[in-house]
């Protein structure tokens, strides 16, 4: 036997001896720890006792993919569309939607950052890109990208959200998924200039109180936006998590108001245009505005208001493999375009008890959150709720809370409540959660 071959034995042995003398001991240490699944070791594990192929062959060059690529095992971690959220089964006027249930932290990949176009994808040459600031300003410009970017930047994380996210729901459970009934919404980070440095330096005149924002793309897609907020916090934008904006999130520039409707956020930027009046655009008459009970429409409806979802367990990703009495995480995330996040509770039984989660992560303003409440399971059927809450005293509604005011009509604005039912088998169901908390 060659000295490499007496070498292997040797070490397949050890191999083989520590686990049978530690097994006992680590499934005792992981069942204190209260991991969501129990260990299962094994002596004659083949993945551990023996080398696995990419121990023992050359892996590829560095640069192979200089962009860099997801593993390949990750394949299904993608955005989806369908046919119900585009126009007439056109994919140019169409919607993406971020697979939440795949996501870890409050940082959305830029690959997988949810998507809204009117007219498909635009490409840009940032050479050819001009941004027109003109109307009640004292000094009317045409600016360049590099001359954009000689003003001072800055970065933000931020979510964005489309408001017909949830609009499948309207009157009832029509996805069971949460990639599609909450997957219209993503959270970056964004780097670019705040409006007011800009007006500071060209002047507004007092007479503007709103500003045209208008896109180069087909669609010209155009929104009013009121000078306060064009003054707060308003940023022109031209990096998202770190490198240059991608095509669909609208290269090479887009606007950003944190905490408002995603559409007002304007991609492929080429105009902002200040007046006494607002415009009443096609997409803020006879689209996103909501219709109230009363059948009277709500106008000029901005801020998203105080969200939150269960992202584990949820219909794409159940709880496996679990034991009576074993302690599992109940994890999701919450929001609100009103503020921060100031903390989330968490009912079992359809919103009859509700117990405080933890905040855990970065608490930002406008931003997404992770919260995670430790659950003993019983083996039992639950009815999963999140309820959140922030920091101007916004608490998140039921379904009826939020029907009584917006009635059944609207598909925007919908931040009720979402009900998963977990099962005895432990599948998981969208299920809506009446008054007498009776799933339906």
């Amino acid at each position: 036997m060659s000295k490499i071959s007496e070498n292997n034995l040797e070490t397949t042995n050890s191999r083989r001896d520590f686990f049978k003398k530690t097994a006992v001991y680590s499934v005792s240490a992981i069942t204190a720890a209260a991991v969501l699944a129990p260990a299962k070791l094994l002596a004659d594990d083949e993945n551990i006792i023996h080398h696995v192929k990419w121990g023992t062959t050359l892996g590829d060059e560095l640069n192979k993919y200089p962009y860099g690529i997801p593993s390949k095992y990750e394949h299904n971690v993608v955005r989806r569309t369908s046919s119900l959220m585009s126009s007439a089964g056109d994919m140019h006027a169409a919607v993406s939607m971020s697979p939440l249930h795949e996501l870890e932290g409050i940082i959305t990949p830029n690959g997988l950052h949810f998507t809204r176009t009117h007219n498909g994808v635009a490409h840009i040459d940032p050479n050819k890109f001009r941004l027109m600031i003109h109307g009640l300003v004292d000094k009317p410009i045409v600016l360049t990208l590099d001359e954009l970017k000689q003003y001072p930047s800055e970065s933000r994380i931020l979510f964005l959200e489309c408001p017909a996210n949830g609009a499948a729901e309207w009157k009832g459970p029509q996805f069971n998924s949460l990639q599609f009934v909450k997957g219209m919404m993503s959270n970056s980070e964004w780097t670019g200039v705040r409006l007011s440095v800009i007006l500071d330096d060209l002047g507004i005149k007092p007479t503007a109180k709103w500003m045209l924002a208008e896109g180069s793309d087909g669609s010209e897609m155009s929104r009013t936006i009121p000078v306060e907020k064009v003054l707060d916090d308003a940023m022109i934008v031209w990096a998202q998590n770190g490198e240059a904006l991608r095509p669909e999130q609208g290269y090479p520039v887009r606007l950003m108001l944190p905490g408002w409707e995603a559409n007002l956020c304007i991609k492929w930027l080429k105009r902002l245009e200040f007046g006494a009046e607002p415009w009443y655009c096609k997409e803020e008459t006879s689209k996103y505005t909501v219709l109230t009970k009363s059948g009277k429409a709500i106008q000029h409806f901005y801020p998203l208001e105080t969200n939150s979802i269960i992202t584990s367990p949820c219909p794409e990703k159940p709880w496996k493999n679990l034991k009576v009495g074993q302690m599992i995480e109940i994890e999701g995330l919450a929001w609100s375009g009103h503020g921060t996040i100031t903390n989330v509770d968490v009912s079992i039984d359809g919103g009859q008890n509700y117990k405080e989660a933890q905040l855990k992560g970065l608490v930002l303003p406008k931003s997404w959150t992770r919260f995670s409440y430790m659950h003993k399971y019983d083996g039992k059927p639950l009815l999963l709720q999140s309820r959140s809450v922030d920091d101007s005293g916004n608490v998140q509604p039921t379904v009826t809370q939020e029907k009584g005011i917006i009635g059944v009509e609207g598909v925007y604005h919908r931040n009720s409540i979402v009900t998963w039912e977990v099962r005895a088998d432990n599948s998981v169901h969208n299920v809506q959660v009446r008054t007498d908390n009776c799933p339906s």
